[in-house]
């Protein structure tokens, strides 16, 4: 079994032990969305998945693919981010099984989400608890800005370029 699969039957024992303790029903379709949460490898939001959900043709409802999304937020399967500002705030999420604690990048023009790590980032998480007395549990850090891929919607232009 390679780690992907050993991580996805980890995640479905979690997803089982979750309903049975909340009563609720083991439905195909909850591990159906789970399996394709876990087949990706990207920031998506619940649309994303609901479209994944329809064309690999499994007939699944918008409002069972968002609760289900919640379920496994709840369970510690799947992690949510706000991104964006005040007046575009958008949910996206990712597995949260078998990642190391990462940072993120958004680009405002083109709304990819990129990751990075940086082992500094433990060091300040562990400088902060140490001198504030202070048990820090999880954090999110989120750069926004403009990326320079060549196929982002709208590079930004170069300052020093004069037409």
């Amino acid at each position: 079994m390679d780690e992907s699969q050993s991580l996805l039957a980890t995640a479905r024992a979690r997803l089982e032990e979750s309903l049975l303790a909340k009563g609720l029903r083991r439905s195909s379709e909850r591990f159906a969305i789970l399996d394709e949460v876990y087949s990706r490898n990207d920031h998506f939001d619940a649309e994303d998945l609901y479209e994944a959900m329809q064309q690999k043709s499994y007939p699944v409802s918008r409002a069972t693919v968002y609760n289900t999304l919640e379920l496994l937020v709840e369970c510690g399967l799947v992690q949510r981010h706000q991104f964006g500002d005040e007046d575009n705030v958008k949910s996206r999420y990712e597995k949260s099984l078998g990642r190391q604690q990462h940072a993120h990048l958004v680009c405002t023009v083109c709304h990819r989400v990129k990751e990075f790590c940086d082992p500094r980032l433990h060091l300040i998480k562990t400088n902060v608890s140490n001198s504030l007395q202070f048990q820090v549990e999880s954090h999110s850090l989120v750069f926004y800005g403009q990326c320079t891929d060549n196929d982002c919607e709208t590079k930004p232009i170069d300052s020093h370029v004069r037409e």
